[in-house]
């Protein structure tokens, strides 16, 4: 029984006709996307280095639009069901060669066409399943590393309460010490500051007891004066009491 024909497969399909391609290099890269979904194949089209892939990936996005403007699908639910290339017309040049003689050259065309279907649904429901697993997975893997962020950011906060807590004691400690030298300073002038008055009392009493003994020396050399010139006094006036005497007694002999 003959299968189906190309013309009456389903699904939506974009067909594009008489490229200046050979069949067969579009056919390397239709073989590429054959059953594939829509997505993974815009995703091996774009990494694939041939000039099909991009004239192919431009049919295939007029295929997934086709389908979400006229069909109304959704373009997830999409895969690439049938896709192939027929000859088309081919142009007839000539090229001279050797001894008169002339060369044919074929300048081949090709129909593109793609065809893109809904995914049937145990398909439909195992990348559901599939995706489900991953967005779990996805879940968990992005719970762990909030909390691990969450862990990092606490221990981190952890680290710096204690690094200023270190600071702050070691900033209180050097407060200490400061005053600690401050007061030692502070008590040192101070002993200076009496040693250097004990000294100037010292000093001053020193001189006092200098200007006494000076005083008392003074004074000592004043009170022997007086007490010589009273006695010389003295004396004259014993002398002239006894010349007195001595002229009353010759005034009485006479």
């Amino acid at each position: 029984m003959p299968g189906v024909k190309t013309n009456e497969r389903p699904g939506t399909r974009a067909v594009l006709r008489h490229y200046r391609m050979s069949a067969s290099k579009a056919r390397q890269v239709l073989d590429l996307v054959r059953d594939q979904e829509v997505g993974r194949a815009a995703e091996i089209l774009r990494t694939t280095p041939r000039e099909a892939a991009v004239v192919v990936g431009k049919v295939l996005a007029s295929a997934v639009a086709n389908a979400v403007h006229n069909d109304g699908m959704d373009a997830e639910d999409l895969y690439v069901s049938a896709c192939y290339a027929d000859e088309g017309a081919t142009l007839k040049r000539w090229r001279p060669r050797a001894r008169g003689r002339a060369t044919r050259i074929r300048k081949r065309t090709c129909h593109i066409t793609v065809i893109v279907s809904r995914l049937p649904d145990d398909r439909l429901a195992r990348r559901r399943a599939e995706r489900e697993a991953t967005g779990a997975q996805r879940s968990r893997r992005v719970a762990e590393s909030r909390r691990r962020a969450d862990l990092a950011g606490r221990l981190s906060r952890r680290r710096h309460a204690q690094e200023e807590a270190a600071a702050a004691r070691a900033e209180a400690e050097a407060r200490e010490a400061a005053a600690e030298e401050e007061l030692v300073e502070d008590a040192a002038t101070e002993q200076a500051a009496e040693d250097i008055v004990e000294a100037a009392e010292e000093e001053a009493t020193a001189t006092e007891a200098d200007e006494t003994t000076v005083a008392e020396g003074a004074a000592g050399a004043d009170t022997g004066e007086a007490d010589e010139t009273a006695e010389a006094g003295q004396a004259g006036e014993d002398g002239d009491e006894d010349e007195d005497e001595d002229d009353d007694d010759e005034e009485k002999g006479d």
